[in-house]
């Protein structure tokens, strides 16, 4: 069985894949700076799986401990989730995010191709295709147009980087993931999404206002072209987006290979707020307000790539995903 180094694999989407590879008898090691994540995540994969993996609390940025790591390591594949992600502190700080999530995937690709690793699954995002003329995003479609961020922008040079990485390595295997939005958390309660600072995500947001940490969630414009009048979005379970690295992993070619990971179906913010209500039982303060600039109406992912060529799709939905946030929530309540 194939020993994977996990990059950011303490971080949400991370941990979650962890889990399922350990599940599916991987040998996994994980190395994260810990910027964004906290080190008991490892008792609580170790609790979950009944295996601690191997951990380096090491900065991507540091090319001497990188390439320390792949000597001493002997690596099959690298899954790589390792990077800055809060959007509106990416506009703030542009230069930051340039040089730690891209110079950190260049010191990445340097190590592996020292040591002769040649199987990488990339964790991008669907803010690569920028503004689109249709809602159902698909792997064809033209990316770097219209992206509206600097972080979003990272993700983007780095796709071109790998592609390029392949060009002069041919027998170089890459996967690029394209996640829409994942929420949820592992049915346990022990592990979910806990971002450090200000989040920008939906779900945080109402995770925040159901803690009291946020007194109300803003809703962001009432009047778009959709059913109820707010945004749509392809909102899915962290448990089903781990499955599809597990998937992809097991389906690696040589070239680069894209997928979308989503469910097909779009979700409004009306519609979340009433799922977290019926779940948790309890009303989420919340008030209307005017239209963000930039938010599009409604985007969703179409995912018959990676269904057909990956044998994978989502089995959990956003009732599922609400279930296990709250579960997640009150086990951070009783454990503080």
């Amino acid at each position: 069985m194939k020993k994977i180094l996990a990059t950011g694999g303490t971080g949400y989407i991370g941990s979650h894949t962890v889990i399922e590879l350990i599940n599916k008898g991987y040998e996994v090691e994980i190395l994260d700076n810990l910027f964004n994540s906290k080190i008991t995540v490892l008792d609580k994969i170790e609790e979950i799986t009944g295996t601690r993996p191997k951990f380096y609390e090491v900065d991507m940025l540091d090319a001497d401990k990188m390439d320390e790591i792949f000597k001493n390591g002997h690596f099959d594949a690298v899954i790589h989730f390792a990077g800055l992600k809060a959007v509106g502190e990416s506009v703030e700080k542009p230069l930051l995010y340039y040089r730690n999530n891209i110079e950190g995937t260049l010191n990445l690709l340097d190590s592996m191709a020292k040591y002769g690793v040649n199987e990488l699954i990339f964790s991008s995002s669907a803010t690569v295709y920028g503004e689109q003329d249709q809602p159902d995003f698909v792997e064809t479609m033209k990316t770097g147009g219209a992206i509206t961020n600097p972080y979003g922008r990272t993700k983007y040079f780095i796709e071109e980087i790998v592609k390029d990485y392949v060009v002069a390595h041919p027998d170089f295997e890459a996967t690029l993931l394209r996640y829409f939005n994942p929420i949820g958390a592992h049915e346990s309660g022990l592990i979910g999404e806990d971002p450090n600072g200000i989040p920008n995500n939906l779900m945080p947001i109402i995770m925040r206002v159901a803690e009291g940490r946020i007194k109300q969630l803003q809703v962001y414009g009432t009047d778009y072209p959709t059913e109820d009048g707010t945004c749509r979005r392809d909102y899915i379970h962290v448990v089903d987006l781990a499955k599809g690295h597990v998937a992809a992993l097991e389906h690696m070619k040589a070239g680069v290979n894209i997928y979308n990971l989503g469910t097909g179906k779009a979700t409004s913010v009306k519609e979340m707020i009433a799922a977290f209500e019926k779940a948790s039982g309890e009303k989420l303060p919340h008030e209307f307000a005017p239209r963000r600039a930039g938010d599009l109406a409604e985007m969703w992912a179409n995912p018959a790539k990676a269904e057909k060529e990956l044998g994978w799709k989502t089995e959990l939905t956003v009732d599922d995903a609400m279930r296990d946030t709250i579960n997640y929530l009150k086990h951070v309540k009783e454990n503080n």
